[in-house]
């Protein structure tokens, strides 16, 4: 918020006269939203007019006569902007736009970004860029931020309950039978799971699976390198604690109205709506709140002293004892409404939708072909478990939902869609590909191989990583029979299985000589998936190496190499943290 300040001081009188900000984002996982929302909401008690919206949702042409827009904007996988802005960026860039098209309007950028990934902020330093270009003014320098720092209102939708004897709504807002349009966000495809199967060893502590869904009748396709989107829900237990500690009936109905005109209905939740679905389908409670939640928390408490604390958490001085007492443990949402019950219990209930995030869909690189698995998604998941200071272990909502779904349980079904993904293969049949795939990273690179040996396509070189043969060698018996049957180059790497450790990044080297002679006389495409962390830089640095060793290359020009490789996209690569 600070950061924005500036832009309130240095309003010209016009401004000032019409006092109306606009705040446009483009949010993928909700922070940028959030962000947005709060500088909405400071705004009016600025006495400002004042409306957020999805960039997406923005009738782009009306831009012109806008005089004060606040962009907040986040920088998705390699350079990306999020979902919902991507028919705004690509009018925006349209080479016709007459220069001075945006000369009435004064602006400024928010990026939202993590400076661990290369392209930090990309999106958000293009954007102030090109509406530069187009004669905006800009009010300050483009603000970049990072994702270690976070930046008596009506609610955004009152609550009106119905009478038990209304009619029912049709429940979750999915598609069990032939859809009229593909399967999208708004509008899931109810997915029967077909098996989930344990695919490390019992005794390992990470408990991966592959789940496998039928979507028969979707009108679902997909090519290898898409990815296939989950929405999660909340388990029965928390949706009872929670609903337990709000006094709420989870069985009871009601209808959201808007309290501004033009504000739309969250299209997800149908009306009338149960609190109980409100809290299984849609409310994030499992997630980690965010400043904004103490923020507006502190307005409905009843105690002194939980008061005191909310609105310590939410200053600028608290942001320490906050980040030790919420982020570091990961105590999510329904845990901190736990610590504050006097204040929990006080919170009207058309506030929950401003006060909790939506639940995000998880994105998972699909693991399968069609040409393989006619009618079928494959997933390789990894279940999110892990331990903090909090006696609770922490755990993923959709891995955790997903790997307790048995088709044994009966009639399973899991709302999804699918999504184009960043990494293309070659349609030159002759083309070989090297992939690159520790952990659950092999999963586009299944696919890719099960597509690819349907066409008879060879060429296939498969670096793998995991800790050991014996537990978390995933899909062992299918890469052995492809490399038996000629159509797979496999490398491994059991980090664990000896003394010294050993990654994918120790196999590209010692196979140097076949990587140069793919990449040099046989122009292959390079391809990585896995980890963020060390693994990417690492690899980099190994197939420099090949370069150098191999190419007879300068350290400078096997860099230069790889990053031409890169602009050609005969470099990809798909990580996350």
């Amino acid at each position: 918020m600070r950061v924005l300040a500036p832009s309130l001081m240095l309003m010209t009188p016009l401004q000032m006269a019409a006092r109306r900000l606009l705040v446009l984002f483009g949010s993928q996982t909700g922070t940028a939203q959030d962000t947005a929302e709060r500088i909405g909401r400071e705004a009016k008690r600025r006495h400002l007019q004042c409306t957020v919206e999805a960039l997406d949702s923005y009738d782009v042409a009306n831009l012109i006569s806008e005089l004060l827009v606040v962009f907040v904007c986040a920088t998705t996988g390699q350079g990306d902007p999020p979902d919902n802005m991507k028919l705004f960026w690509r009018f925006l860039f349209r080479k016709n736009l007459p220069s001075g098209a945006l000369c009435r309007l004064d602006y400024a950028v928010l990026g939202l970004g993590d400076s661990s990934y290369p392209k930090f902020n990309f999106i958000a330093k293009k954007l102030h860029k090109r509406v530069l270009q187009l004669g905006g003014n800009p009010l300050l320098p483009v603000a970049l931020g990072d994702d270690q720092h976070d930046l008596g209102l009506p609610p955004k939708y009152t609550l009106h309950y119905v009478a038990e004897d209304s009619p029912q709504p049709n429940g979750i807002l999915l598609q069990p039978t032939a859809p009229r349009a593909a399967p999208s966000e708004l509008c899931p495809f109810a997915a029967l799971v077909v098996s989930n199967q344990r695919l490390t060893a019992q005794s390992h502590f990470q408990d991966v699976r592959l789940i496998e869904f039928d979507v028969t009748g979707s009108g679902i396709t997909y090519s290898a390198g898409d990815v296939v989107m989950v929405q999660p829900q909340n388990c029965p237990e928390d949706v009872q604690q929670f609903c337990q500690l709000l006094r709420l009936d989870p069985d009871r109905r009601f209808v959201l109205k808007p309290t501004e005109p033009g504000t739309a209905l969250p299209a997800l939740l149908p009306q009338p709506c149960s609190i109980r679905h409100l809290v299984t389908h849609y409310l994030d409670i499992s997630c980690v709140p965010r400043r904004s939640f103490f923020q507006l928390l502190s307005c409905f408490s009843t105690s002194e002293l939980e008061r005191e604390k909310l609105q310590e958490f939410s200053s600028t001085q608290g942001q320490e004892e906050l980040y030790s007492y919420c982020n570091r443990p990961r105590r999510s949402t329904l845990e901190v409404m736990w610590d504050f019950p006097h204040t929990t219990c006080a919170i009207p209930p058309e506030y929950l939708l401003d006060l909790i995030p939506r639940i995000r869909p998880r994105a998972f690189s699909i693991a399968s072909s069609m040409l393989a698995h006619p009618d079928r998604i494959q997933i390789l998941m990894a279940v999110v478990q892990y331990k903090t200071w909090l006696s609770k272990p922490r755990r993923g909502l959709c891995s955790t939902w997903l790997a307790s779904l048995h088709p044994e349980q009966g009639d399973v079904r899991v709302p999804l869609w699918v999504k184009k993904g960043g990494l293309k293969f070659p349609s030159d049949p002759d083309t070989p590909i090297i992939m690159i795939g520790p952990g659950t990273g092999v999963a586009p690179f299944r696919a890719a191989i099960q597509e690819r040996v349907a066409q008879g396509r060879r060429g296939n070189c498969l670096f793998f990583g995991c800790r050991q043969e014996s537990k978390d060698f995933y899909c062992q018996a299918e890469w052995e029979e492809l490399v038996a049957k000629g159509f797979l180059t496999l490398f491994t790497a059991f980090s664990r299985d000896q003394e010294e450790k050993v990654y994918v990044q120790h196999r590209i080297l010692e196979n140097r000589r076949l990587v140069w002679e793919l990449l040099s006389s046989r122009n292959a495409h390079v391809y990585l998936a896995g980890n963020a962390k060390q693994m990417p830089a690492a690899v980099a640095e190994a197939l420099q190496s090949v370069l150098q060793l191999e190419g007879g290359l300068s350290p400078s020009e096997a860099e230069e190499y790889l990053a031409a490789l890169e602009r050609s996209r005969r470099f990809q690569s798909e990580t996350w943290s």
